[in-house]
């Protein structure tokens, strides 16, 4: 109970001091921009890269990282089937898709591992899996739906080799396979950079919050509905299904897997759609919403579970 509302109570903190920032207007107009920017272009590769640079890969090979992934995998199909049939477009039904099962397994994953399951390496997991696979993906898909890639397949193929996003995870996962150990002089610059990326996604969210409309409004309303019930409700119920009827998982192992599915979407992932200019009201208003409804499902998993 209490790293769950640690966590939350850090994350709203910050959020709310971007949103005074905002409100008053000390970064000017362009301050949400530039820290979205700061956050996409140089900060969050930077984090990825050091995050996954010292990572123990082994854990790619576990029952709870094929649950993670399976859940993900039709909650995200779940959302891109009803983007395909209302015709939402590529790049906002692959927002909405992220939003249903991308999980906040940062800032708000380790502190809710720490108190809640007790030991913040079984968040690495599903922290793994989004950053090596999850978010190449995606935001190659995004690259490719706006035409950023160019018009040649090879160039198109290169495409995850010029996102920043996608350099950064690839280069640590290469770094942890071949064992290389970064000198200290290079990766401390490096993880300093890196250590501003969560704070400036907070405060460019907090920022984005000033002068909106209230969520679940406009033509916005269905996408963000449905989102949110993938990500808090079924998300968890497919991850719990797994876990105990294919995998056999009980006791810790159970809790620890429906905890890490249950997590919110991302703030990150309004970082990316600000970036690519698609279905940032979706980001924004799911990644709100379903923060607000994950605190009774997460002491409820907790209570039930734990």
């Amino acid at each position: 109970m209490q790293g769950v509302l640690t966590g939350f109570a850090v994350i709203a903190v910050v959020i709310g001091v971007g949103y005074v920032l905002g409100l008053r207007g000390h970064l000017g107009p362009q301050g949400r921009e530039v820290l979205t920017k700061l956050a996409f272009h140089v900060a969050s590769p930077a984090l990825l890269f050091t995050t996954l640079a010292t990572a123990d890969l082994s854990v790619v090979f576990s029952a709870r990282l094929l649950v993670t992934a399976l859940s993900t995998l039709a909650v995200a199909s779940a959302f891109v089937a009803v983007g395909v049939v209302r015709g939402w477009g590529v790049g906002r039904t692959t927002i909405g898709a992220l939003c249903s099962g991308y999980v906040n397994s940062g800032n708000l994953g380790i502190p809710i591992a720490v108190y809640v399951l007790g030991d913040a390496s079984l968040v690495a997991p599903v922290l793994l899996f989004q950053l090596v696979l999850v978010t190449p993906v995606a935001v190659t898909i995004l690259d490719l739906s706006r035409g950023g890639a160019g018009g040649t397949l090879w160039r198109r193929l290169l495409t995850p080799l010029r996102n920043p996003i996608a350099l950064g995870s690839l280069a640590g996962v290469a770094v942890a396979a071949s064992g290389f150990e970064v000198p200290d002089p290079v990766m401390d610059p490096i993880t300093l950079i890196g250590n501003m990326s969560v704070p400036a996604v907070l405060l460019a969210f907090g920022i984005g919050l000033c002068g909106s409309t209230m969520p679940l409004r406009g033509v916005e309303r269905r996408p963000v509905l449905l989102a949110v019930a993938l990500k808090a409700v079924g998300q968890p119920a497919v991850a719990w299904a797994l876990a105990s009827g294919v995998f056999g998982l009980r006791g810790p192992q159970l809790l620890d897997v429906v905890v890490t599915s249950a997590l919110p979407a991302a703030q990150n992932l309004y970082t990316y759609a600000s970036t690519y200019g698609v279905g940032e009201r979706l980001a924004r208003d799911a990644i709100l919403v379903s923060t607000v409804v994950s605190v009774p499902v997460l002491v409820g998993v907790a209570a039930v579970l734990g």
